[in-house]
């Protein structure tokens, strides 16, 4: 099964704590700190799940595109939008996503760079990111760390329940490959029977060192301009468990 297709269901519910609105205060502090330059006002978010920061972003005046690989994310991100946004969400893999035009500002957030598990992969995605930004145009991204891959998921298990759903989330890390396992079973309540569905997903996520970010987005022709400790503009520490970065467009 694909990743999020069964999570979709209750992915707000288990994300209700996510900082949306942290991050989008601190997005728009990225902007001005680096000189965001608005052409076409347009900013596209790769991974954006249901939405919830495509939405707030647009709510800030940005003509938003969304683009994931999971069609049921993307329903549930539809369903709850506001026509009145004129969000534009396309179904797509980041790994070969494809627009029309050019943008301001590529952003993805929620760890969804993590997902990208080979080297020469995630290279592709920051060409292609290279290739749809303006000149001098923003890439900001977040991670989550291999510290926080080993020292605070590691091999250790969570679990979670709400008056409808529940799940466990078991973690596995291979310190070799730097790849985290998670293992997910969701049980979702059916309206109509009363009875639960029990839903299982293998999810991967690659840690990356700040060294090997900076690189990727040089070959990719991307300018490194900073990495954050996440909701501050301090230089991450060996402990930072979620880093931002901020890449330019170099002019061509």
């Amino acid at each position: 099964m694909s990743v999020y297709e069964s999570f979709a269901e209750v992915y707000d519910t288990f994300m209700e704590d996510t900082p949306y609105d942290r991050w989008t205060k601190y997005l728009k502090e990225i902007f001005k700190r680096h000189d965001l330059i608005r052409n076409t006002n347009i900013i596209v978010e790769l991974g954006c799940g249901t939405g919830n920061m495509t939405q707030r972003l647009a709510k800030e005046g940005f003509d938003m595109i969304g683009i994931d690989i999971s069609e049921n994310m993307l329903t549930k991100a539809r369903e709850k939008t506001d026509p009145a946004l004129n969000i534009l969400y396309l179904n797509q893999d980041m790994r070969e996503f494809e627009l029309y035009g050019t943008s301001d500002a590529i952003v993805s957030l929620c760890d969804s760079i993590n997902y990208i598990t080979e080297e020469e992969e995630l290279l592709k995605v920051f060409k292609l990111v290279n290739n749809y930004l303006e000149p001098k145009g923003l890439f900001v991204f977040d991670i989550n760390t291999v510290y926080k891959f080993k020292e605070i998921l590691g091999c250790n298990s969570f679990c979670e329940t709400t008056e409808d759903s529940a799940y466990t989330w078991e973690n596995y890390y291979d310190d070799k490959e730097c790849i985290n396992e998670f293992y997910t079973n969701f049980f979702i309540k059916d309206s109509n029977t009363g009875l639960y569905r029990r839903h299982e997903e293998f999810h991967y996520e690659k840690g990356y060192e700040t060294d090997k970010i900076k690189e990727l987005l040089e070959r990719a022709g991307l300018k490194f301009e900073a990495a954050y400790e996440e909701l501050t503009f301090h230089e991450p520490t060996p402990r930072s468990q979620r880093v931002f970065f901020v890449a330019r467009e170099k002019e061509k």
